[in-house]
């Protein structure tokens, strides 16, 4: 299931809200009367005031499907928060204070039979990523106050990643080695599982699955953090959607891992290593699609087949088939989509 992401404006300014629906952020924690009446009815809206969801600050007030809202400093706070989710409250809106990960802990493992969701007040934006992470499982969704539309951009870099995305074979048509270049290995700080990689490709359209290093070699030790994912000038794709050039992540940055089946999560970046290498050029179509990616020619630098077998790039041979994500976005302009004529070769 989606985490459900609630933003709080502090200020309810038109422009900020078409942003937000643009990001497809679409529940507010607000007043619903500060809301202009033509964007009212395309938002989910919790509110003590009249909203979708009813919430409440007391136990006694609340009504099956309300939502209701406490701060949890004492073991007495957990205690209400169990009743209300036993009384049939549809959501259950914590503040934790500086004591934020134990009591979420906790309530994560109570809350999971008895129904009601968990929402926690995120104190910042930095902080929704950790709070969807608790235990394992997380919490069910987050409410954070934003101000400006660039912090709806980090937040969606945060959470947009989307829970699926297409992937389709592609038959390789070319293979040649290109001579010496730089490449970028992605050190993340996750460990990587069988099947899961970064998509890049040498245009916006067509993205390889490039697996991570998990799987190791006669000469080198497995490394399930990294992937090498090509060289510095190809694009990959990222959890909102957007595109950057391998030559400009850094540590820190969040990347997009796709798994074989279509999975999707985000990771962080915890180093990035370029080095010269001699690279290789893999040409390819998906139907009308066609696109490349330029990566290192080595064993440890493997695509992934429709059947989950892994193919080194040292092996792939014209006829070949891969996995690969098309994107209807061909143009890009610092990244983002745009509709305009391009042809890249």
């Amino acid at each position: 299931m989606r985490k459900e992401v609630i933003i709080s404006p502090r200020k309810a300014d038109e422009s900020l809200l078409r942003h937000a629906l643009s990001l497809g952020l679409k529940t507010l924690y607000t007043d619903p009367s500060k809301i202009p009446e033509k964007l009212r009815k395309h938002f989910k809206i919790y509110s003590e005031k009249g909203g979708d969801v009813k919430v409440v600050e007391r136990l006694e007030d609340l009504g099956r499907g309300d939502a209701y809202k406490v701060e949890v400093k004492t073991p007495g706070d957990v205690d209400k928060v169990l009743a209300a989710a036993r009384s049939g409250a549809s959501a259950v809106i914590v503040e934790t204070g500086d004591w934020k990960i134990i009591p979420l802990e906790n309530l994560v493992a109570d809350l999971r039979p008895l129904g009601a969701r968990l929402l926690a007040w995120a104190s910042t934006i930095s902080e929704v990523e950790t709070l969807l992470g608790v235990l394992e499982l997380g919490v069910d969704g987050v409410i954070v106050e934003v101000s400006d539309a660039s912090e709806l951009d980090s937040l969606v870099s945060v959470v947009g990643a989307p829970l699926r995305l297409e992937l389709r074979e592609a038959e390789v048509v070319e293979v040649r080695d290109v001579g010496m270049g730089e490449r970028a290995c992605i050190d993340t700080v996750a460990m990587l599982s069988e099947g899961e990689g970064m998509l890049v490709g040498n245009t916006a359209q067509l993205f390889a699955l490039i697996h991570n290093e998990s799987i190791g070699s006669a000469f080198t030790s497995p490394r399930p953090f990294r992937v090498n994912a090509g060289a510095i000038h190809c694009y990959t794709l990222m959890p909102d959607g957007s595109t950057r050039y391998l030559s400009e992540l850094s540590s820190g940055d969040r990347v997009l891992i796709a798994s074989r089946d279509g999975g999707t999560r985000v990771v962080a970046i915890g180093r990035v290593k370029i080095e010269r290498r001699p690279l290789r050029l893999v040409k390819l179509r998906a139907g009308e699609a066609e696109g490349s990616i330029t990566a290192q020619n080595a064993e440890t630098i493997r695509f992934v087949g429709p059947d989950g077998s892994l193919k080194p790039i040292t092996e792939i041979r014209q006829g070949d088939r891969i996995l690969v994500h098309v994107s209807e976005a061909k143009a890009r302009h610092f990244g983002r989509a745009v509709d305009e004529f391009i042809i890249e070769r």
